[in-house]
């Protein structure tokens, strides 16, 4: 059997010599999430003020420890650092100008890295961790799939972090890079990949939220849960119902489908494709997640455009499809990922697997808020609002927009008018805001007298 360890040791390089082939007018690309490179970011990082100019770097929700080439650059005169999802640690870095968002929709990342009408953005280098080499030359992007594999190939230069510690996520599809397909392998200080705490308690009005959406669960539905605390509720409130045979595919593989499988909930034995395995993108989540998913043969991580198509999701019967919004108005626009202006995290998935959930045989997409939130002095505002903040971006247009949940109710938009929007919207909005939402609504001339009917 043919073995790679020349070939292996002729392109092992230091991470200083790797950030050495960086050049002015660069485009950079790290792995996304935990997948970041940390020994390449602080090689780079050095080099700021050495006479590199105009050197782009993308991130996918970037992750501790924080980038170096944020970090050692705050003037920018070097690096300019993008992210195609926020984080936390994005948004802080943002509110100081030192990152700017790109927005898309996560199913075509797998595009602009194949594409070749896409060539004018790729990659002059991408860095990415991945786990050791195998026996048979390939490294394994772990955590980070997406559309990793086309980003390593058309790059001009390609680099691979090698990190024991990352866990090995088998596929599925495009799951890997072999060591022909790469220029230099960096055998980084094997630090630990970045984990998330364990997600608060629920609060009563998010497991109201919850309840709504669980009871709209068929046994056999395909389900997909969205970044943050209340997917993961509801990921944890199937493994304690009754439901039964139900199948996952998801962008992300989150805490709470370790718990549905715990439980026995989840077979993907009904699923249209990918029969009795979980198909997913990336995985963020606790430790005890990343032993879960690792070499686990139930699970098949894929490119993003494999698990987000709009038009392969909705192949599967009962798709259900459960994402969080910040504000949605008495149009019905949603924004899920601004606060006005400020960039809080991404379009991502969501409009995807709203869009193919909608078109699923029996397949329904919820979209969950809790009515009301506190600014930093403790003034309570409504999520559901006249019009959107000003600067907030439409994340789900209302013509996309199905289904609507609050911890007062749940609302089906689709196909009502306007004047039935509104008023569903109110329905479901906290009391003590109702009377000026539906004054607001007579202001915008989309209330009557007439206006309680049920279209």
């Amino acid at each position: 059997m043919r073995t790679y360890a020349e070939e292996y040791k002729r392109k092992l390089i230091s991470a200083d010599e790797a950030a050495q082939l960086v050049t002015s007018n660069s485009i950079i690309d790290y792995g996304m999430f935990a997948t970041k490179p940390v020994d390449f970011d602080v090689a780079l990082g050095k080099r700021a003020g050495d006479g590199l100019q105009n050197v782009a770097i993308r991130g996918t929700g970037s992750v501790l420890p924080i980038p170096e080439v944020i970090k050692s650059d705050p003037e920018q005169k070097t690096f300019q650092y993008f992210s195609w999802y926020y984080t936390m640690l994005d948004r802080k870095a943002g509110d100081i100008g030192l990152v700017a968002h790109n927005p898309f929709n996560y199913h075509e990342a797998t595009l602009l890295a194949y594409d070749p009408s896409f060539r004018h953005i790729w990659p002059s280098v991408w860095c990415a961790q991945t786990t050791p080499m195998d026996k048979h030359g390939c490294f394994n992007f772990g955590l980070g799939n997406s559309h990793s594999r086309g980003l390593a190939l058309n790059s001009k230069i390609a680099i691979v972090e090698v990190n024991e510690n990352l866990p090995l996520c088998l596929g599925g599809n495009d799951e890997y890079v072999h060591i022909s397909e790469i220029d230099y392998i960096i055998e980084g200080s094997n630090s630990p990949i970045f984990a998330l705490p364990a997600m608060p308690d629920p609060t009563p009005e998010e497991r109201k939220i919850a309840e709504y959406i669980v009871e709209e669960i068929v046994d056999g539905a395909c389900v997909q849960l969205g970044i943050g605390a209340m997917p993961n509720l509801i990921g944890n409130m199937i493994a304690e119902s009754d439901l039964k045979d139900l199948g996952l595919q998801s962008e992300m593989f989150c805490d709470a489908f370790v718990s549905m499988y715990e439980a026995g909930k989840v077979t993907n034995a009904k699923k249209a494709y990918d029969i009795n395995k979980t198909t997913y993108a990336f995985c963020l989540g606790t430790q005890d997640t990343y032993e879960f998913v690792d070499g686990n043969p139930r699970l098949a991580s894929c490119n993003v455009n494999y698990t987000n198509d709009p038009s392969r999701v909705a192949m599967h019967d009962n798709m259900i499809a459960i994402n969080n919004i910040l504000e949605v108005d008495l149009l019905s626009q949603v924004c899920s990922e601004t606060s006005g202006l400020r960039q809080i995290s991404g379009t991502g998935g969501q409009l995807d697997f709203v869009i193919g959930a909608f078109h699923s045989k029996g397949g329904k997409a919820f979209l969950a808020f809790s009515s009301t939130f506190k600014d930093k002095e403790g003034k309570v505002h409504s999520r559901i609002k006249p019009m959107l903040t000003t600067g907030a971006a439409v994340t789900v247009p209302r013509t996309q927009v199905q289904y609507l949940v609050t911890e007062y109710g749940k609302v089906n938009l689709k196909a009502m008018s306007t004047w039935g929007r509104a008023e569903s919207l109110i329905n479901i909005a906290h009391p003590d805001f109702r009377e000026e939402l539906i004054q607001a609504a007579k202001d915008m001339k989309i209330w009557s007298r007439t206006n309680r009917i049920p279209f």
